[in-house]
Order: C-alpha cells, then structure tokens, then sequence
C-alpha cells in the first residue's frame, strides 16, 4: 500500500444505524447521506440529569437506565432527518415526543431535562464502525454470540478475509464507503455500556473483561467524516489512504 492512490477492497456494508435520542435504541437504515457532522439525525438529542457539573458527565444514558436500549426512538419525517420531530416507541408499546416531559419524569423521576444539538452529542467522534469479524472474535473469547447492537456502532462491515479484529489496521487509512469517505481517527475505547443486552438490559460483565484484557478496552473504530455522500447497505469499502 505504498501508492497513496491505491484502492483496495476491504468489506462491504452490511448495517447502517443511527440512534435520535443518546443511549436509546438505534434506527436501522438501508441507506443514509453521511454528513460532515456524521449521520443526519444521529444523537441529535440527550437527556441531561439535573445537579450534574456541567464539566463532568451529565448525560443520562444505558449505564444510569439500562432500560433505555428498549425506547426505540425514530424520526416522523425521515427526508428532513435535521429539522424532523423525533417520536420514542416506549417498551410499553405507545409513542410519545421526545420533549414530552412525561418522557423525561419516566425514564429519570430524580430530575432531568431533554437538550437538542444539531452538531451532534457524541462522545469522541462522529462515526463509529465496527466489523462482523470483531463481533464474532470477541463472542469466542467471551464463550457466547454477541449481538452487535451491544456495540452501537454507525456502520457495520462485513470484511473481506478471515482476519479477526481487521479494523484495527485501519486507524491512519481513509476509508471509501459507497459516495462517502471516512477517515478512521482512533481504536474505540469501550465502557460498561457493552455488558448490557440490548433487549432485556441484563448484565454480562465477561464482556467488558474480556475487551480490557485482551484488547486494551478498545472493540471497532471511531472516524470523521472526508467527503460526505450516500452510504447503503450492500456497498463497497475500500481503503483508499495511508497516513
């Protein structure tokens, strides 16, 4: 990979999400227009628990309410992902606005409030990606299936190869991905978000041991956005540049 120009071909897409609400449950995509400021409509809302320093963590999130992973929130206009009303689908069953405070009072009755930002409320970076060879390397070491939706990722690729944990050789590298490119900035450092299941909120803490052992707390990848364009499920991702 010496020619900086080079392409080359390392996965394909095989899931997209985006998650409106911080710490909810994802919306699975079949094809989205990547942005500058990652997925439009990602993680554009957050609830923010009340007497938290402004300059700790405030966010209300899966490890405070594991339940949260069983609010399923989604966008009424998806054409207009930035400007769209964003409903939650409650475990119960019934839809209600994401700035109802009867949202808040149930998912927080100690205080919180819901806050918007159109740039995004993300963590680290904007995009995350992690591959099917990484989900199914670490439920080998962890002795069970995983469910990639533990990881929350952006992207999930399928890569090419049988090399466990391929991503990792692709912090430095832009990525091609469909009309969009990525560059991958960093290793993702994992939390105890990753113990929960996604459906019931149970616990698995081997999950969380087995990335800081073996993989230094770091499971996928975290990136920016390049060039922004159309990415669906089915396309190509190639590397396309070496730092």
């Amino acid at each position: 990979m010496e020619n900086q120009d080079e392409l080359v071909t390392v996965g394909r897409v095989v899931g997209l999400w985006r998650y409106p609400v911080k710490s909810m449950a994802g919306e699975a995509l079949p094809h989205v227009d990547v942005g500058w400021q990652g997925l439009p409509g990602d993680r554009r809302w957050a609830f923010v628990k009340d007497g938290d320093p402004a300059s700790g963590f405030p966010w209300l999130t899966l490890r405070d309410r594991p339940e949260m992973a069983r609010y399923a929130p989604r966008l009424r206009d998806p054409g207009r992902p930035d400007a769209s009303p964003t409903v939650v689908r409650t475990p119960a069953g019934g839809d209600i606005d994401v700035t109802d405070p009867a949202l808040t009072a149930a998912l927080w009755p100690a205080g919180a409030r819901v806050i918007r930002d159109q740039r995004g409320i993300y963590d680290t970076f904007p995009l995350s990606l992690i591959t099917t060879a990484t989900v199914r390397s670490l439920g080998a070491l962890v002795g069970r299936e995983l469910d990639v939706r533990r990881f929350r990722p952006n992207l999930l690729v399928e890569a090419a190869g049988g090399a466990p944990f391929p991503e990792d050789a692709w912090v430095g590298c832009e990525l091609a991905v469909g009309a969009a490119r990525m560059r991958v900035d960093k290793r993702d450092g994992r939390c105890v978000v990753v113990t929960l299941d996604p459906d019931d909120g149970a616990r698995d803490p081997r999950v969380l041991r087995r990335i800081a052992q073996d993989r230094g707390g770091c499971l996928g990848v975290y990136g920016t956005t390049v060039t922004p364009g159309r990415v669906a499920v089915g396309d190509s991702v190639m590397v396309t540049r070496v730092a």
